[in-house]
């Protein structure tokens, strides 16, 4: 059977139509940011107090100022305890200002935001004092959508196509994302965040597929990495909405509803034509090809398509090919790490976006803006230093990033503030090349089912993110000190895996031993050059000489 690569370079590695179907998946990704870490901005900290209006059934006539003074106990700095008030009593007026209150409880009238400011999540399902916690809670039941979107659709998408389940995901991620803007329950909120985190998941793993299957070898990382840009945009994106729109709500339908907008992608998206080919699709993987050559303004030869034919039938993969050969079962077990540790440096330095001790709108701005660049340098990064050493020298910096924070005073807020951004660039850095490099790790067969178990892992650590920044309680250092333990060692753990630059990727779970890959890269070095010059050969040369 001739390599499949082989119809990619005559139609061009990174033509027109390629370009065009990156922009159609980079798109969903803009939207992205406002469901991963836009729950930030809706539950920004507000002054609050207990609801005493009992008292005001017994003196009407009294002054708010009044009403607190004689219903509120005051910390050691003065002001008004947040959680705690003083429990009613049946005295008249002049006996409660004679004697006052001693007796302290909980709030249970509810509480009152004096600040007057838009509804918020913290103010209209009042998640404060013991309520507080929930707010991570939901975060971490969003992580569980990611992790279950992981689970469903990056099988679904090796069964029955990359199409039709990025279409699914873009739809639910649309339709309950605007739901989610209407509930009346803070429990209601959780559940269809959880749904939205599914379809995140699953748009982010599928868009992976369709970016990597459709070019050619020298152009992979820079498609994946062209549509990750999206969401460093993103996030910018969503530091200037969240700071013009207050009200939760409104921010909601703004990151949910354009997603809708894309319904037209019935029409214009196509499918892989390299899982048609494993699938025994051939006719309907030459239809797709011919359409994308006559985009690109090329021609096909006849010869060549007619040898689109596979040698045998390629069964599905499953869950269990990628632990029955040692060279793959290695493979999945590093990358499922490394994705945990990409994922609890990432998201624990987003969601510690309150901490840096600096504005949370400007945080974020600077987080967005240091993002794009990250995922540019990954392009250069990654063809010059190769796959492995990138993703090992990135995962070790982003974790020591967060062990020295641990160790800086809190009064230093600009120092911890440069630690972050450096850990949050090479945390996005390190994510962005563990995209790239797991689609080029497992074949096409297991391809979203191993990325899917990758992905699986990430949400795991992202479930845990939000949890275990509960226990700065007990000392602000404990978060960060996890946050990047992992990295580190995950870091280490990288350079056991082989090196993926510059080879084709590989269809059957036959076709995965680095000596296998060693000797495509070789064969299409030698082609490449008869074709295209010298310039790609060194190309291919550049990344051989990291492995």
């Amino acid at each position: 059977m001739t390599e499949f690569g082989d119809f990619i370079s005559a139609l061009g590695e990174f033509g027109p139509y390629q370009k065009l179907l990156v922009l159609l998946l980079s798109l969903p990704l803009l939207l992205n940011p406002f469901q991963m870490i836009g729950q930030v901005f809706m539950v920004v900290d507000e002054p609050h107090h207990c609801n005493t209006s009992w008292i005001l059934a017994i003196g009407p006539n009294l002054t708010e100022e009044e009403q607190l003074n004689l219903t509120l106990p005051r910390d050691e700095d003065g002001a008004y305890e947040q959680c705690s008030m003083y429990s009613p009593v049946d005295w008249d007026l002049d006996s409660i200002m004679a004697y006052g209150l001693n007796d302290t409880e909980k709030c249970s009238s509810g509480w009152v935001y004096p600040s007057a400011q838009p509804p918020s999540l913290l103010t209209e399902f009042d998640l404060v004092c013991d309520r507080k916690d929930l707010n991570d809670i939901s975060q971490s039941v969003y992580m569980v959508g990611l992790l279950l979107g992981a689970i469903f659709f990056g099988p679904l998408s090796d069964r029955i196509g990359r199409r039709p389940v990025f279409l699914m995901t873009i739809i639910l991620q649309g339709l309950f994302g605007l739901a989610t803007a209407f509930v009346p329950h803070f429990y209601m909120f959780m559940a269809f965040r959880c749904v939205v985190g599914a379809a995140v998941s699953g748009i982010q793993i599928t868009e992976l597929a369709l970016a990597t299957e459709w070019v050619g070898v020298n152009s992979r990382s820079k498609a994946v990495l062209i549509s990750h840009c999206c969401l460093a945009i993103g996030q910018m994106i969503l530091a200037g909405l969240s700071y013009g729109i207050r009200n939760w709500r409104l921010l909601e339908i703004a990151g949910s509803a354009p997603m809708l907008a894309l319904f037209f992608y019935i029409w214009v998206l196509p499918e892989s034509p390299r899982w048609l080919v494993t699938k025994g699709k051939i006719e309907e993987a030459k239809k797709v090809l011919q359409k994308a050559a006559s985009v690109n303004k090329c021609t096909i030869p006849p010869g060549l398509l007619e040898q689109l034919k596979p040698e045998k039938k390629t069964k599905s993969g499953s869950f269990l090919d990628l632990f029955r050969k040692k060279p793959l079962w290695k493979v999945t077990l590093i990358m499922s790490c490394t994705w945990f540790a990409d994922s609890i440096v990432y998201y624990g330095l987003s969601l510690s976006v309150t901490n840096f001790g600096l504005n949370i709108y400007l945080m974020q701005l600077i987080f967005g803006v240091v993002e794009l660049p990250a995922r540019f340098a990954c392009m250069f990064l990654l063809q010059w230093l190769g796959r492995k050493k990138t993703q090992a020298i990135l995962l070790l910096l982003s974790g020591l990033m967060c062990l020295i924070i641990t160790g800086i005073p809190e009064d230093q807020p600009i120092v911890t503030t440069v630690l972050g951004i450096i850990g949050k660039f090479t945390a996005t850095a390190s994510f962005s090349t563990s995209y790239v490099y797991s689609a080029e790790l497992f074949p096409t067969v297991v391809r979203q089912t191993g990325v899917g178990l990758c992905s699986t892992s990430a949400r795991i650590a992202g479930i845990m993110a939000p949890l275990i920044r509960l226990l700065e309680q007990y000392h602000r250092a404990i978060p960060m000190a996890i946050f990047g333990s992992p990295p580190v060692v995950v870091g280490l753990l990288c350079f056991l895996l082989p090196e993926t630059c510059g080879v084709d990727l590989a269809d059957d779970t036959g076709a995965t031993t680095p000596e296998v890959s060693s000797r495509r890269l070789d064969s299409l070095s030698e082609k490449e050059t008869t074709e295209d010059g010298v310039h790609l050969e060194k190309d291919v040369y550049r990344c051989s000489e990291s492995k």
